[in-house]
């Protein structure tokens, strides 16, 4: 396993996830301590938001993650959504981990652990020695789930002790991939909406004596890429995601507690900050293969090439975007420390794009190259996630 170095190397713009400290890796470990379940994380703390004592007597637990929901853009809104506005927050702001993306965030709450120890770097990443590319958000079964992440999860952990254990999403994820290596040993109870999604985590709040719940909702994050997170649409799915709060927040049993969290910021990328990838020839010189997304591209090179290939997306990125060779970038920590078995997973090349800046490929990636909004680098806005909370009365 490589270890950060003790200086990052990233520029000031952008920041490295506090692993151990207040990352979304940090939230389930919290929440099954509090439950009576320590989960065992290596080198990282049990509990280090507080949520032990945050949490103190509630003997059931929801956790709502709205995908999307960063903590700049709730601030910005926090009119649209006052009962979330209103709801504690026990230890400030959190971060996403590296990149900030959807998949590699579902695994690290799931296993409570950073990138580098579970293995979902990405939002798309190559299988390694196979030529191929795996989209984390399609995948069924191939590869096996079980091996590709192969942590236990803080779900598995729980339930192991006795806890009740359930996860929520939307209907069409079940079974797949990623639920299967972000959410094993949790019974997953998929939702047709987001009315159903509060019924069913209302439900399953009164499985047993003691209880841990997880939703997760999609659609803001959906809303934002499709119409930007300055829309009337962005707004009004937030008052949707508020009033959902609210109904969670009046069903709460006395002797339970809601927290809400979510796996990223995001921000409009307007015309001029996009670097269309298809229109500089000499950054696919060299290059087998182009992973990653818009914001967090991971390069694989062609063996020998790795170099020179590294040399030419510096050099015509320039300060649009930190990039960095695979050492480097893991040795910067962005990712935890990473198990060297997962390495080859990450880029030969790594670049997180500064600013609003985003690297599309409009001829490999038609459709995400028309996106109105991205997320997936280190941006203070890509990274810092709300974690808010609400007690049942006889907690209050």
């Amino acid at each position: 396993m490589t270890a950060p170095a003790d200086g990052d190397g990233l520029p000031p713009d952008l920041h490295r996830p506090a692993y151990g400290v207040a990352t979304l890796a940090d939230v389930l470990p919290g929440v099954a301590a509090a439950l009576g379940t320590p989960v065992p994380r290596g080198d990282l703390p049990a509990d280090p938001l507080g949520l032990t004592e945050a949490l103190r007597g509630a003997r059931r637990v929801a956790v709502l993650l709205v995908d999307g929901l960063g903590a700049d853009l709730l601030r910005a809104h926090a009119a649209l959504a006052p009962t979330l506005a209103a709801l504690s927050s026990p230890a400030g702001d959190l971060q996403a981990p590296c990149p900030s993306t959807t998949p590699v965030s579902l695994a690290t709450i799931g296993t409570g652990l950073p990138p580098g120890s579970h293995g979902v770097l990405g939002f798309v990443t190559e299988v390694p020695g196979e030529g191929r590319t795996l989209n984390h958000t399609q995948w069924a079964d191939d590869p096996d789930p079980a091996d590709w992440q192969s942590q236990p999860t803080v779900f598995q952990r729980a339930a192991a002790d006795g806890v009740a254990v359930t996860a929520v999403g939307p209907w069409a994820y079940a079974g797949s991939g990623l639920t299967e290596a972000a959410y094993r040993g949790a019974d997953y109870t998929g939702a047709v909406g987001p009315g159903d999604l509060t019924a069913l985590v209302r439900a399953a709040l009164d499985a047993g004596p003691r209880a841990l719940v997880y939703g997760y909702m999609a659609e803001l994050d959906l809303t934002g890429h499709v119409r930007g997170v300055d829309s009337p649409s962005w707004r009004a799915q937030l008052a949707l995601v508020d009033r959902v709060v609210e109904q969670l927040v009046d069903g709460l049993p006395d002797d339970a507690a809601l927290l809400v969290t979510a796996d990223h910021g995001m921000l409009d990328v307007p015309a001029y900050t996009r670097l269309e990838l298809d229109d500089e020839p000499d950054l696919a010189d060299g290059v087998r293969l182009l992973a990653g997304e818009p914001r967090a591209r991971y390069v694989h090179a062609e063996p020998g090439a790795e170099a020179d290939v590294l040399a030419r997306w510096r050099g015509v990125l320039g300060d649009r975007a930190w990039v960095a060779g695979r050492d480097e970038a893991i040795a910067s920590g962005i990712f935890g420390p990473v198990q060297d078995a997962l390495a080859a997973r990450i880029g030969d090349v790594v670049a997180l794009a500064r600013g609003s800046w985003a690297m599309v490929s409009s001829r490999l990636e038609p459709s995400p190259s028309r996106l109105a909004a991205y997320h997936g680098s280190l941006t203070s806005t890509e990274l810092a996630i709300p974690l808010l909370a609400a007690r049942g009365r006889a907690l209050s």
